[in-house]
């Protein structure tokens, strides 16, 4: 009888064939579970583990008064994956170059560009986005959110490679040609929420953004020399961004977690969460308003004299802190990367990088350090009109004038009409080794400590260096060289009644919770010059140098018919420059055409409240007599500054009634 289809053969071989395939699939699973476990659960833990940086907000930088000058905030950087593209997408590539604004052309190039030829090297990630890889780099001055992963891990576990730049990631894996698949192209580097949200609903896909944090300054270059900028790496690179960097940039947090198959995050497996610590707001002693006038005036000089350079201080004399800083040439801090290498130079901080021979502003330090020695005699006179005097057994040339002087002069005159043989007899009779303690006590010939950054100590020999001739020149404020720093702070001396203080610039270090971290109200003493009497005497005669009788009378403020009680000093000094002799070779010589024309001084004389520095270099051009002096370029421009802080800064003019007592004697000095 015919057992039909069920016949013994039949099932002998189907049963052979069930348990074949059980067989295998035993064997295979001692193999991926036994064998090769160890291996395979590496490599799926690499595929399957994810580490996402959680980056810091940089800090923002504010004025005294709250006054936003950097701070951070997010945007879209937009990306392509053209090996994930899809056919069905192209119809809405037109919309899209018109959102990030290129041409369609253009972008339907970089779309279609799916390989590059190039070495294996370590690969920059690829960026996250909802539609391809979660990847993540730093780049043109952001923190990007997450790191490599998806198809830029990959290349990178591959031996992968960036492209020719930051805008292009490559895959490490090559084809017979030695092409390599092309994984991330940037397209915008700061698309808007708004553009991002409406290129989403697009759908095309491996098309994706990432949000990053830029560096921003709203108000461009004002006070970019104080404020400084941050490098492509989000590192402070000058200014308040370098000096605070470690406040500023907090600490990033991050995330260990697994993806799934489409790069997507599992939260639920989430195994560590480190969150990120912001960075510490910074506010500074500057005053926006105070900065926006120096920086106005900068501009005025810069268009009425083209100087080489120009330098305007603010301070408080009795703390030190700087209220404005600026100087010309200037630049933008959001666009700091488009200066011409040609012109790196105005990214320079020359208030305390550069120096220059002070002049006549310098010769406060012999009549101070006279009048604090008791070396002047009740009623002396000095005869300005001695071509020579004998020094250390020598007969020594002294200094030109710029002025003949028909009779003797008294200290106050020497002051108020700047006579260089008065202040070359005042060193004199002081002597080398105590005339250099002074003027180092001034702040001379050393570092100020300035936290700026790019400070440097100017240019004064040990007297034991000095020739016989030097000590009736450097009196004058010559064969020295000193920043515009030092000499503001100089003249503050006189202001603070005698004390010399550390320039300052940081008020206030707090969290973005609003926790003080760091305070200070009260200026830090270097070193008493000399006493509160001395400084108040040379206040008296500085008054003089704003008067008719001085060499100043345009820095004279009068508001309102009410006179404010300027007191300074001008400074005009010959330029060193390059000449050439017959033989051909070169030497410096002083120009005569060729000047840096200073003011610096306080007001109200009796009552400081505000010291002014305006230091001009080779302005001399379009002035009528071709020479730039002081008190015809820089003089105006210290009045024009101090009438507008009055409001600012809310500055009383001194009271008659109020106004404490001055000695009048300009003999009177006394040591400390």
């Amino acid at each position: 009888m015919s057992k039909g289809f069920a016949s013994s053969y039949r099932i002998v071989l189907l049963g052979t064939g069930l348990f074949a395939c059980f067989a295998g699939f035993g064997v295979r699973l001692v193999w991926l579970h036994v064998v090769e476990r160890d291996v395979l659960l590496r490599n799926i833990t690499k595929a399957r583990h994810q580490l996402n940086l959680e980056p810091a907000q940089r800090g923002d930088i504010l004025d005294a008064r709250g006054t936003v000058l950097a701070t951070s905030r997010s945007v879209i950087v937009l990306g392509v994956d053209p090996m994930s593209l899809r056919p069905q997408d192209e119809k809405n590539w037109p919309e899209l170059a018109r959102r990030i604004g290129i041409t369609e052309p253009e972008m339907r190039r970089i779309f279609n560009t799916k390989y590059r030829l190039g070495p294996p090297a370590p690969v920059i990630a690829a960026p996250a986005g909802p539609n391809g890889p979660s990847g993540a780099r730093a780049e043109d001055g952001a923190v990007v959110f997450n790191v490599p992963s998806g198809a830029a891990q990959a290349a990178a576990t591959r031996g992968g490679t960036a492209g020719a730049n930051d805008d292009e990631t490559l895959d490490g894996t090559a084809d017979g040609s030695g092409r390599r698949p092309i994984r991330w192209v940037k397209l915008s580097e700061s698309a808007s929420e708004s553009d991002y949200d409406a290129i989403e609903k697009l759908g095309i896909h491996g098309v994706y953004g990432r949000r990053v944090y830029r560096r921003v300054y709203p108000n461009n270059e004002l006070a970019a020399h104080l404020v400084g900028y941050v490098d492509r790496e989000q590192r402070g690179v000058a200014g308040i961004e370098y000096y605070a960097d470690f406040y500023l940039r907090g600490q990033n947090g991050w995330r260990e977690g697994e993806r799934d198959g489409r790069n997507r995050e599992l939260p639920q497996f989430t195994t560590r969460h480190v969150p990120p610590s912001d960075g510490y707001n910074v506010t500074l002693s500057i005053n926006a308003a105070v900065q926006d006038v120096v920086e106005q005036e900068l501009a005025q000089i810069a268009a009425k004299y083209k100087p080489l350079k120009a330098t305007i201080i603010v301070s408080r004399p009795d703390t030190g802190f700087i209220l404005g800083l600026g100087n010309y040439p200037t630049f933008n801090l959001n666009e700091y990367h488009k200066v011409p290498k040609s012109e790196m130079g105005r990214m320079r901080n020359v208030a305390v990088a550069d120096v220059y021979e002070p002049g006549s502003a310098f010769k406060i330090v012999a009549a101070s350090a006279a009048l604090e020695e008791n070396l002047i005699g009740a009623g002396e006179t000095f005869n300005c009109s001695l071509e020579k005097i004998m020094h250390r057994g020598r007969l020594i040339v002294l200094p030109g004038e710029d002025h003949h002087f028909d009779h003797p002069l008294t200290l106050p005159e020497i002051i108020a009409r700047s006579s260089n043989r008065g202040a070359a007899q005042l060193g004199i009779r002081l002597g080398e080794e105590r005339f250099d303690r002074y003027a180092r006590a001034f702040g001379f010939g050393r570092m100020l400590g300035f936290p700026v950054g790019g400070e440097v100590p100017g240019i004064f020999a040990p007297w034991g260096k000095w020739n016989p001739i030097d000590i009736t020149r450097i009196a004058a404020g010559h064969s020295i060289a000193a920043t515009a720093l030092q000499m503001h702070q100089a003249m503050s001396v006189i202001a603070a009644g005698g004390v010399l203080w550390r320039p300052q610039v940081v008020r206030q270090i707090r969290k973005g919770t609003g926790e003080m971290v760091f305070h200070r109200e009260d200026g830090i003493e270097l070193n008493r010059v000399v006493s509160t009497r001395t400084a108040r005497v040379l206040a008296e005669m500085l008054m003089a140098v704003a008067t008719k009788q001085g060499t100043a009378p345009d820095a004279a403020i009068h508001v309102n018919g009410i006179d404010y009680e300027a007191a300074g000093k001008t400074g005009t000094t010959q330029k060193l420059v390059e000449e050439t002799r017959p033989d051909g070779s070169t030497k410096q010589v002083y120009s005569r055409k060729h000047h840096v024309a200073s003011f610096v001084g306080f007001f109200p004389a009796t009552r400081p409240q505000v010291v002014i520095s305006v230091i001009v270099d080779d302005a001399d051009a379009p002035t009528p007599a071709g020479v730039a002096y002081g008190g015809a370029v820089a003089a105006p421009s210290f009045r024009s500054v101090g009438e507008k802080l009055i409001p600012i800064l809310e500055i009383k003019a001194p009271s008659q009634a109020g106004r404490p007592p001055l000695v009048a004697a300009s003999n009177e000095g006394g040591r400390r």
